[in-house]
């Protein structure tokens, strides 16, 4: 079986001295990735955070040379097992100084990345904040592209410390870059050139651009056959893999945002188109309802009743603040509904306290269980109510009724008919609320409602079901 290769192997085999994979290679290894990580975790989440904010700078600056120290510990010990032949070959002495010189060195390296980092980081930060300013319509596009040419770069730097530069892996860096370069061409004019003529007219610009890509890198390649011979293979390859494969994944990708953006744009629309009509159907209702309060005020006011008005100013004045305040927000809480519910009807109630044939009767549950509903919702069934079904020369009756049964609101109003007056200005009118409080329900609350109305020749009932939730 041959053995898995690892650094140190062949000197341990030279000086005849046992080695062990676990021992002397993927243990120490094992917790020197983990020492590598845990100190990226405390540089960024840590260090760096601490020094940003100036009461904590000094913390963020004492921890640096203890992460180095701690680094430099761990480096220093796994090292021992790692090249364990040396203490074989060398003295002790000469094989922990050397260990201790190497491992400071490596740590520091390491504080050095990290910093560079850190600084990498904020610089391609900013620049993709620049991008997106100097080009919002293709800020998304400018941001991969160049988060792209930075791997890019930082992979070749790579391949360079390294020392791993061959041709098959610069052919393999040309090509990618070159991608990455039709990538933003693509993106940003290619395709939007080509929508009309279709898929095909794109590829020929593809293949277009990769053909005289191609014969402009032959004439720089040279005369040499080898140099020939290789920027023929990359031309090639570079071509196909353009045509086939990259040129077709952009277009679909095109498309697809296209569709997203085209379906994003349908919805605000319609989201705009919505609130138009809630805000239009909110301007109808409350204009309504305090041109009915202040009627409610005219008529007891004639009454001459001082207490009794002083009693409808204030019910009038809580249903204002209620207008200025909750009826703004797209949900209150329930209580509050009730609340401008019961003043309105407590408000209607002084205009007719002295009608002993008129009846108005309220079961309305108080455990609200702190449910959310929207505003001015449940009001106009009970507006419609006493408009149409309050009589002060027949008797006359009004029932509501508000149950909550496991987040779903249960609301009833029931009322009496009487023949329409024909000097009634309202008369052939049932109720602008209604109909505005239907398309309401279709706009707040779809497939969680149910409206029902019914009448008869003595009676008008209204079912109402709303599911409701306990937080806005």
């Amino acid at each position: 079986m041959v053995p898995v290769w690892t650094p140190y192997r062949q000197f341990f085999w030279e000086n005849h001295l046992h080695y062990s994979y676990s021992k002397n290679y993927f243990f120490p290894q094992v917790a020197r990735l983990t020492g590598y990580y845990g100190a990226f975790l405390l540089w960024n989440f840590v260090t760096i955070p601490c020094m940003l904010v100036r009461r904590r700078m000094i913390w963020g600056i004492l921890l640096i040379p203890l992460l180095l120290g701690a680094l430099w510990l761990l480096l220093t010990v796994t090292d021992t097992w790692l090249r364990r032949y040396l203490f074989e070959i060398k003295t002790a002495d000469y094989a922990h100084n050397l260990m201790i010189k190497q491992s400071l060195v490596t740590a520091v390296w390491a504080l050095i990345a990290l910093a560079g980092y850190t600084f990498a980081k904020r610089i391609i930060a900013n620049v993709l904040t620049r991008i997106a300013q100097l080009l919002p319509q293709y800020s998304a596009v400018a941001q991969n592209v160049f988060l792209a040419l930075v791997v890019w770069g930082a992979v070749g730097v790579g391949i360079v410390i390294f020392r791993t530069v061959t041709m098959p892996i610069l052919q393999g860096m040309g090509i990618v870059l070159f991608s990455i370069l039709l990538y933003g061409l693509s993106f940003t004019i290619l395709i939007e050139d080509a929508l009309k003529k279709g898929v095909w007219g794109y590829l020929l610009r593809i293949a277009g651009i990769c053909v005289g890509v191609g014969l402009l890198l032959f004439v720089v390649a040279g005369t040499g056959w080898r140099q020939r011979e290789a920027m023929w293979v990359t031309v090639t390859a570079n071509g196909f893999f353009q045509v086939f494969i990259c040129a077709p994944l952009y277009w679909l990708i095109y498309q697809r945002n296209l569709t997203m953006r085209r379906q994003l744009t349908s919805l605000q629309t319609a989201l705009g188109s919505s609130s138009a009509n809630l805000d239009f159907l909110r301007s109808q209702i409350n204009p309504h309802f305090l041109f009915n309060a202040l009627n409610t005020l005219y008529g007891t006011a004639l009454q001459e009743s001082a207490e009794r008005t002083g009693e409808g100013i204030q019910r009038l004045g809580d249903m204002m603040r209620f207008m200025l305040r909750e009826n703004t927000q797209d949900k209150i809480l329930l209580a509050r509904e009730i609340e401008y519910l019961q003043n309105y009807v407590a408000l209607q109630t002084l205009r007719i306290q002295s009608s002993p044939d008129i009846t108005i009767s309220q079961h309305i549950e108080e455990d609200l269980n702190g449910l959310y509903i929207a505003p001015m919702l449940l009001i106009p069934f009970v507006e419609n109510a006493f408009k149409h079904g309050i009589s002060l020369r027949k008797p006359s009756q009004v029932v509501i009724s508000l149950q909550i049964r496991e987040g779903t609101l249960y609301f009833d109003v029931r009322n009496t008919v009487h023949e329409k007056q024909d000097h009634d200005i309202e008369a052939d009118k049932n109720g602008i609320g209604l109909e505005n409080v239907r398309l309401r329900l279709q706009l707040l609350y779809p497939q969680k409602h149910e409206l029902v109305v019914r009448q008869t020749t003595l009676e008008f009932f209204v079912h109402v079901t709303v599911q409701l939730t306990e937080k806005v």
